[in-house]
């Protein structure tokens, strides 16, 4: 897709590509500026609107009612001129509704997608995991994400699901540009069309062969006095776990991982008591966030930020990786240490009514790959070549390759 040019307020910061290197020194610039400020994003649809890095401004504006979310898809599609793909089909889903569509639709899929349901896959990811470690065997040398970072949720996604494992290339997104392939992160039309057409035949067999999988569960819920979701809801939510539930944790796994290895002490405490993995993942997701902005808002009315009004109909982004850097929330907030008590204040899974349902999953995942990759790999080291690359992508923070060595001494 190509670039598409609108013209950029004056007072618009113009990001560079080189940003999305070394983000958290531009962050950390435009915080210590106070407020929010206009800025714009490179990348297949340049992003531009109002960024807040700050903590305070970003958890109250995560949980204000004032910015919305209902049609901020299409309403910033039509902005940039974007008609084409599946809108509603794909695009119904919690994460774009407000209240009472919201609290109708989030009711419905709490009662389907469970603490239970979640914890009840912990065998599943721990075989999943075993199972790509072992097809290491004999290797010297792998490549983190398209070999472990990427098909593990996405196993997990099918499993939820109770999809077919054959089925996986359909419904994945994250890509990598290393190789030639899609690496910004965003779900092109093709790609979306194909992710529809496959889910809406995978719920129409769930309909006439119900199962114990989240599909089934989905179509069946209902709480009292509510309609149970339609089709184009239950697509929409599938789509969504699909994008959050396998781009988010490729780039927490992967994140983790490189964090840990270029902090050798860290990794060292971690490696002589495992029970500190909690709270390593959380310090994971404080310090290099898997989301970088927030999803996307817009102003239903004025809205005063510091010193900053922003007006209605602009949109706003919410820097969690800002957010999560934040000196007054996190003391020398560019050092990573897991012992941090504070780290569970991060905001990399958002707050207030939209914050993230899988989380739970997220965090498991996290956890069983760093232990069973740490414990089978005791010498685990980055390749002697390995310069870190990040994806050109504001909403998303990830590596586009993570080589490593495999050592077991």
């Amino acid at each position: 897709m190509s670039e598409i040019a609108t013209p950029a307020d004056p007072a618009t910061q113009i990001v560079d590509p080189e940003f999305f290197d070394h983000p958290h020194a531009t962050y950390r610039a435009w915080r210590e500026a106070g407020g929010a400020r206009r800025a714009r994003y490179p990348g297949p649809i340049p992003v531009e609107g109002w960024v807040v890095t700050s903590y305070a401004d970003a958890k109250e504006l995560l949980a204000d009612p004032r910015l919305s979310k209902d049609g901020a898809v299409e309403r910033f599609g039509r902005h940039v001129g974007l008609t084409q793909g599946p809108g509603s089909a794909l695009f119904s889903h919690m994460l774009n509704t407000d209240p009472p569509h919201h609290t109708r639709l989030r009711k419905l899929v709490q009662k389907a997608f469970t603490q239970r349901r979640t914890a009840a896959l912990r065998p599943a990811v721990e075989a999943h995991v075993s199972g790509l470690l072992d097809a290491w065997e004999g290797r010297d040398e792998v490549e983190l994400i398209s070999e472990f970072a990427l098909p593990l949720p996405l196993a997990v996604v099918f499993d939820l699901f109770g999809a077919s494992d054959a089925d996986h290339e359909t419904l994945q997104v994250r890509g990598n540009t290393l190789d030639g392939g899609q690496g910004d992160g965003e779900v092109s039309v093709f790609t979306a069309d194909s992710m529809l057409t496959y889910l809406r035949a995978l719920l129409a067999l769930k309909r006439e062969n119900p199962d114990d999988g989240l599909l089934s569960a989905l179509v069946e819920a209902r709480a009292e006095g509510e309609e149970a979701l339609s089709e184009d809801e239950i697509t929409s939510m599938a789509f969504l776990l699909v994008i959050a539930g396998h781009q988010t944790t490729v780039n927490l796994i992967a994140n983790g991982i490189h964090t840990l290895l270029t902090h050798p002490e860290q990794l060292a405490a971690l490696r002589a008591d495992m029970t500190l993995m909690p709270g390593a993942v959380e310090e994971i997701l404080r310090y290099e966030s898997p989301s970088a902005l927030a999803s996307l808002r817009y102003a239903a009315e004025p809205v005063e930020v510091g010193e900053v009004t922003l007006d209605e109909g602009e949109f706003v982004q919410i820097s969690l990786l800002g957010a999560n850097r934040d000196p007054q929330v996190f003391p020398d907030p560019d050092r990573f240490d897991f012992r941090r008590e504070d780290a569970a204040k991060h905001l990399a899974f958002g707050h207030g009514i939209h914050h993230c349902l899988g989380a739970p999953l997220a965090r498991l995942q996290a956890e069983i790959a760093f232990t069973q990759l740490l414990n089978r790999y005791p010498g685990l080291r980055l390749s002697d070549d390995h310069e870190p690359r990040w994806q050109v992508n504001p909403r998303h923070r990830g590596l586009l390759s993570l080589p490593l060595r495999l050592t077991k001494s």
